[in-house]
């Protein structure tokens, strides 16, 4: 019989082929399979499974397993998959995860795979890394964050790829309205409310208004902050690695829709930047790694040559003119960060920086060829391409009609403005 020598998790009950997983690495179950050992201890980790390795509703839990030391034994976590639910519950009852402790050793060497069974798949170099990738991908989830989001305590905290904030319902593909009200008692996740439509303070106008649009610190400072745990705005990053993760591995709608409105938020932020400067420079890193991961996730739910790159392209070009201007060595390694960003997404992904906007990159076809493509999306803002202005010679009556268009229309400008601020005051 086998000593069983480390932490580990035992996934018992599931379905022959249906998959499972733990943090990335997943799998299909064969019959002999009862879990993982040799799980780095202390840390969060999370399994998770499906009846099938296609698009079936999985179920996960965030677990923290605790250090041993010599008068403990190796954590052991027992996870039972419940076919009259079709849902993954930890066992709580001390005496069966007792017995199942006794008879580890029988099932250590056949039941158990190790934690990182496709190591012998990959090249020298490659295996240690994706080892490596785990603790920092998670560096700012705390038991605290995964509390908050999804209602869970004492080491386990669970969800499935059908969990979702109330405002993210709506628009989850193939749920009716039984589906929808029994997400809303039962899975529902609270993240921290980003409202992008509104990030200025209550009675704010005009010019308040234009400014607290186009650089949204002060929502971040004044709606987001409060929201975290004792204000610690570095959960802000932990949300971001958790939702990141959520869609990597389970598939999670409303995890997506709330990644990208935190990357939205952060990207459109400058006057933050100078008070937290490290609060970018890990969203920057954050985000670095997550894109090395995105070719992980299933049904192209992150892809960089679709809605996501779309977004992460706009998103860099504004963050990155609205850092010109801001001086001091904290924002000059926001600066170096940002830099590493899109020195990565041009080698790895073809992208090109110019001017504003990325305008070129390489498109996968279906048949897995990579072309160049060029992009003339922006060509309108820029005022480049067929949109570039040309330069005409008028002739004087010509000067002096468009001299008084000028002004007629600056006085026009004047005149709206001034209405919508007295709107303003008025509502």
């Amino acid at each position: 019989m086998e000593t069983a020598n480390s932490a580990a998790l035992l996934l018992l009950d599931l379905p022959s082929s249906a998959l499972a997983g733990i943090d990335l690495l997943s799998f299909t179950v064969t019959p002999r399979f009862r879990g993982v050992k040799d799980i780095p201890a202390p840390g969060f980790h999370f399994a998770f499974a499906g009846t099938t390795t296609a698009f079936s509703e999985r179920h996960g839990h965030w677990i923290y397993f605790p250090g041993s030391t010599q008068t403990s034994d190796f954590p052991l976590f027992v996870v039972r998959w419940i076919a009259n639910d079709e849902t993954l519950a930890l066992e709580r009852d001390e005496a069966e995860k007792l017995r199942w402790r006794a008879n580890l050793g029988s099932i250590w060497k056949e039941g158990l795979t190790p934690y990182r069974q496709s190591s012998s798949d990959r090249k020298n170099g490659e295996a240690e890394e994706e080892l490596n990738d785990w603790p920092t991908l998670i560096s700012e989830i705390t038991a605290s964050l995964l509390t908050r989001i999804t209602g869970g305590n004492s080491n386990a905290w669970h969800l499935t790829s059908a969990s979702s904030a109330k405002r993210d319902l709506e628009d989850i593909p193939g749920l009716n309205d039984n589906d929808k009200k029994e997400l809303q008692t039962d899975s529902e996740l609270n993240f921290l409310p980003i409202e992008l439509k509104q990030t200025w303070r209550e009675g704010a106008t005009g010019r308040e208004r234009t400014e607290a649009a186009q650089d949204r610190s002060w929502a971040l400072e004044n709606v987001v902050r409060p929201q975290c745990n004792h204000s610690d705005i570095s959960q802000v990053i932990g949300e971001l690695q958790f939702c990141f993760l959520m869609v990597l591995t389970i598939n999670n709608f409303s995890c997506l829709e709330q990644w990208r409105r935190i990357l939205t938020l952060l990207f459109t932020c400058r006057a933050a930047v100078v008070k937290h400067p490290d609060l970018f420079i890990k969203a920057i890193a954050a985000l670095r790694l997550q894109l090395q991961h995105c070719k992980d996730a299933e049904g192209g739910l992150i892809d960089l040559a679709d809605e996501s790159g779309s977004l992460l392209k706009t998103l860099l070009a504004r963050f990155r003119k609205g850092l010109e201007g801001l001086t001091g060595t904290a924002v000059a390694d926001v600066v170096d960060e940002l830099d590493d960003l899109e020195d990565y997404l041009r080698n790895e992904h073809g992208w090109q920086f110019g001017g504003d906007f990325a305008r070129s990159g390489v498109l996968e076809l279906e048949d897995g060829e990579q072309v160049q493509m060029d992009s003339t999306a922006f060509d309108e803002d820029d005022e480049t391409g067929e949109f570039a202005p040309q330069i005409v010679d008028l002739t004087p009556e010509q000067a002096r009609l468009l001299n008084e268009v000028v002004r007629e229309n600056e006085s026009d400008s004047e005149e709206e403005m001034q209405d919508l601020e007295d709107m303003d005051a008025r509502y």
